[in-house]
């Protein structure tokens, strides 16, 4: 992890790029977090950073990943008094749009909660609601199907964050049915669409 500047958050400084925070979770589906980035990276004026959770870790390759990436731990190094920054508030400000794709079962039931027990959360618990906030469900087509599923992302929903809706295909576990996470395009066209809403330049 790259020092977090306080520059960066702050309104007095010229802001070049639109950030993206992107937000992943411990889904099978978190193996494509290194195609999302990269598809994101296309998109000229965008600058991304990367919030995990510790489950997220085990489907991914960090080296793949060319941005800045935090975790847990980062939270806890970056503050050791009063006087330092808290990262899940300076992240809430740094970013103009946050994306959490894959969002896994357990994250979906703790956001629709409240519960912030990680930096992944404590970013989502706190963050402003001006701003868009997109989520992507990717979970296993029985736990999709569970009655609580569809409570909690209205839940979502109803605190004002975007759905890219889950899609129906043949599942890691070797399942066929719903739950599978969008597709990477589309979940990128979703953020170049908001960009076009805000009047930014999508295209190089």
């Amino acid at each position: 992890m790259e020092p977090f500047s306080l520059a960066e958050t702050s309104s007095s400084v010229p802001q070049e790029k639109f950030h993206v925070l992107v937000g992943v979770t411990g889904s099978v589906a978190a193996l494509k977090l290194p195609l999302l980035v990269s598809g994101l990276l296309e998109i000229p004026g965008l600058e991304v950073k990367v919030v995990t959770t510790e489950r997220a870790k085990h489907f991914y390759n960090p080296q793949e990943i060319p941005v800045t990436l935090y975790s847990d731990e980062d939270e806890w190094q970056l503050w050791k008094g009063r006087s330092d920054p808290v990262l899940h508030i300076e992240l809430r400000r740094w970013a103009d749009l946050m994306l959490v794709a894959p969002l896994d079962a357990n994250t979906l039931a703790k956001l629709a909660n409240g519960i912030c027990d990680n930096l992944l959360t404590c970013v989502i618990r706190a963050w402003d609601l001006h701003k868009p906030l997109l989520f992507c469900p990717a979970m296993n087509t029985a736990m999709w199907e569970h009655p609580i599923t569809a409570q909690q992302v209205e839940q979502l929903k109803g605190f004002g964050y975007t759905e890219i809706p889950c899609v129906v295909k043949k599942l890691v576990c070797g399942d066929e049915g719903r739950g599978a996470m969008a597709e990477v395009w589309t979940i990128v066209e979703s953020v170049r669409r908001i960009l076009e809403g805000r009047g930014l330049p999508t295209q190089s």
